[in-house]
């Protein structure tokens, strides 16, 4: 480590939850203030794509790993345009040093270019038993100011992450055509230019993770991505063969216009939620979603395919769920947590709809769950 690089760590930083417990550590990132919900992830690899996932808008992210940042950052393993989406990093020790032939940055110094303000050198173990007991909750994390009081008080004051919709501040502005498949080692391999015998896909962002795009290529799809608030109405005039409702931040009911434009659609396409999308798809068939005392979050769920009795290892992301039994048997239950017991995916009874609350794509994670994307082609050409 540098002199530099030392004095840089050693600025002290304070995180302060909304129930008055304190940790005080090192910061390292961008010297500011930011205010969020404070959850836990439990992967050991894949900081950067967890960074940089819409779906963690409002959140401040801790990494229950012990060092993060050893092979740095590169410029294709984001899951977003516009950086790191999350509102601050919790870590126990950030690398400034990283080492990887793909690195092209070191983490602090990607912070530092977003304006992203990290804390470490805090008791991560401490703290992640704290948010499992009590709940995941509004925290900040301050290195301007070091007053646990003041900083509490600016917490209580500002709006709890359900009550905001931050779908609307990460989708996209205009539709647009994706054409990268997932990265291999050789970059010509990837499919550049949609044949026009393609299935034609339209994806609602929410808040989508480019790797949904990519696997979707992948699987032979033809894509194009519209803003979240798109009328059902101009999705069906572009007449896409199947459409997916992506991941994305916050509360699902927040997300009103998303529901409506779902009801249009349903029975009319064949649809595949993930995420976000599922609890979307849930309110649309006026069923009931509720919050996790702490959420999942992490590339380590297994999950039990019902169907075929196979469990698979998920990379996870939600502090909501919906209530199948609310469905009241317009959907059959297809996935389950084998951690909690938590409903995790459902197929409607009638229409050509399915979907799952975790992350098939990964990005970071296992890819135990790519299925998923073959199973929506299949369900498209059952249904031409």
């Amino acid at each position: 480590m540098t002199v530099s690089e030392r004095e840089f760590a050693m600025k002290k930083a304070m995180l302060v939850l909304s129930d008055g417990v304190v940790f005080e550590g090192h910061s390292f990132g961008s010297e500011d203030e930011t205010i969020g919900e404070v959850v836990f992830n439990t992967s050991m690899t894949g900081y950067q794509e967890i960074l940089t996932d819409s779906s963690y808008k409002g959140q401040i992210v801790a990494m229950t790993y012990t060092q993060i940042g050893n092979y740095g950052v590169n410029e294709e393993d984001i899951e977003s345009e516009g950086g790191i989406k999350a509102e601050g990093f919790i870590v126990k020790e950030a690398c400034a040093a990283p080492s990887n032939w793909r690195s092209s940055i070191s983490l602090p110094e990607y912070m530092k270019r977003y304006n992203i303000v990290g804390i470490q050198g805090i008791d991560i173990r401490a703290l992640t038993k704290h948010l499992r007991d009590y709940g995941a909750q509004m925290g900040a994390i301050s290195t301007t100011d070091l007053n646990p009081e003041s900083i509490l008080e600016k917490v209580k004051a500002h709006p709890n992450i359900s009550a905001l919709d931050y779908v609307k501040e990460v989708t996209t502005k205009k539709p647009y055509k994706w054409k990268d498949g997932v990265w291999k080692w050789k970059k010509d391999s990837r499919l550049q230019t949609p044949d026009s015998r393609l299935k034609k896909v339209v994806v609602y962002d929410f808040g989508v993770k480019f790797n949904i795009l990519r696997n979707l290529v992948e699987v032979g799809f033809d894509v194009t991505v519209v803003p979240a608030q798109t009328p059902a109405e101009e999705v069906l005039d572009m007449n896409p063969d199947g459409i997916i409702l992506s991941n994305g931040p916050g509360d699902p009911e927040r997300v009103t216009y998303g529901i409506e434009n779902t009801k249009k659609l349903m029975g009319k396409k064949p649809i595949f939620g993930i995420c976000l999308g599922h609890q979307i798809l849930g309110l649309a068939m006026e069923g009931r979603t509720y919050k996790l005392k702490f959420g999942h979050h992490g590339g380590n769920h297994p999950v039990k395919d019902l169907s075929t009795e196979k469990v698979e290892i998920t990379a996870q992301n939600h502090n909501y769920c919906v209530d199948i039994k609310s469905l009241n048997g317009k959907v059959r239950l297809t996935h389950k947590n084998l951690y909690d017991g938590t409903e995790e995916g459902m197929e409607h009874v009638e229409f050509p709809i399915f979907s799952v609350q975790y992350h098939p794509e990964a990005g970071p994670g296992p890819n135990d769950a790519r299925y998923l994307f073959n199973r929506f082609v299949k369900i498209i050409k059952n249904n031409a």
